[in-house]
């Protein structure tokens, strides 16, 4: 008789994106034994990829303890069950990547969904909220515990894109803006990165960029420098869009929008007239990480981007709180390094190195 196992998950973010967790219980479900449970910060995420982690996590349990069992998984989650029934389309990238993920657990017709409030899912979210306060399921503090060895990292050599006509006032320039390309200033910073970079050994299996000018002018000078053929462009390591800002000073902004403004700096979920939330950005380049770990893992890759996305990464590597990104520098044609090991943790090993021009 196939044996039947029951999966209740759950994940959450406190921020969203912010610091998350997952949950996950694994159940007899003929006699409503526990028969596994599991609960693990994940840095910074959303809600929605925190709830894949933990089904993830629920299946990947349930398939060590019988591969064979048919599964019902129930979750609070609309938009996990509805994705993962097949009645919903699964839309958003780093979604996408989850969703295939979890599909690859268990072969098509052994697991079945379904929706239950949340006071029903009570077991999993304890779990969530365990590891988001460092305890154990008995309420005391967990133990610290020291990642094992997983091999060489994948390296992300951040590089900012050199000056444009409206760096030296520091004026907003984000994705929906004027687009400029480099100033002679801007390409000797590039060359003088390129050079540093060079100097350091480093290697990169490829050079990514974003599709805005500036970043895709600097990575080619980089590139040729470092003696690497193409540039490939990640549409999701734009700039974030300013919307209305563009163009205009911080004191311009300030000055014109001072309730928006203000805003902006309190919440990752506040948008510039017209623009693109923290969130947002944080989203897709979260999405942009997880592809770059997949196709090239434990290699160094050099990221050509801009302000915000390189913030973004180094509070994922740090498991900072989104608002983090307003208390960093990033310099024109500056380096920032982080690893990244497949056991989910990182290494912030350099940041906002300046290389002489000289």
């Amino acid at each position: 008789m196939t044996r039947q196992l029951l999966i209740e998950a759950d994940g959450g973010s406190r921020g969203n994106p912010g610091r998350a967790a997952y949950g996950a219980v694994v159940k007899d479900a003929v006699t409503g034994e526990v028969l596994a449970e599991r609960g693990e910060t994940i840095g910074i995420a959303s809600n929605n990829v925190a709830e894949y982690r933990g089904l993830i996590a629920g299946l990947a349990a349930a398939h060590e303890i019988d591969p064979t069992a048919q599964i019902a998984v129930r979750m609070d989650s609309k938009l996990v069950v509805e994705q993962m029934s097949g009645r919903w389309q699964v839309k958003h990238p780093d979604m996408k990547l989850l969703a295939k993920e979890a599909f690859a657990a268990f072969p098509p017709g052994q697991v079945t969904y379904s929706w239950i409030p949340r006071e029903q899912n009570k077991h999993a979210d304890r779990l969530v909220n365990d590891a988001l306060d460092g305890r154990t399921s008995a309420g005391v503090p967990a133990p610290t515990v020291v990642a094992a060895d997983t091999g060489d990292p994948t390296i992300t050599v951040l590089l900012r894109h050199g000056a444009t006509p409206l760096t030296a006032d520091r004026r907003y320039s984000g994705s929906g803006g004027s687009d400029p390309d480099l100033i002679d200033v801007g390409r000797a910073q590039a060359a003088a990165a390129g050079r540093h970079l060079a100097d350091l050994g480093v290697t990169p299996a490829v050079v990514l960029a974003s599709p805005m000018a500036r970043t895709r002018q600097t990575a080619e000078i980089v590139a040729e420098t470092l003696g690497v053929t193409d540039v490939l462009i990640d549409d999701d390591l734009r700039e974030i869009a300013f919307g209305d800002w563009d163009g205009y000073s911080f004191a311009e902004v300030r000055e014109r929008w001072p309730a928006e403004h203000a805003a902006w700096f309190r919440n990752s979920r506040a948008k510039p007239p017209g623009g693109e939330s923290l969130e947002s950005v944080a989203l897709r380049v979260e999405a942009a990480r997880l592809r770059l770990l997949e196709t090239y893992a434990r290699r160094t890759v050099v990221v050509v981007t801009h302000v915000t996305p390189i913030k973004v990464l180094v509070t994922r590597a740090l498991e900072a709180p989104l608002e983090a990104v307003h208390r960093m520098d990033i310099g024109p044609a500056s380096v920032s390094t982080v690893a990244w090991w497949t056991d989910g943790n990182a290494s912030l090993r350099t940041f906002n190195q300046i290389p002489s021009a000289d």
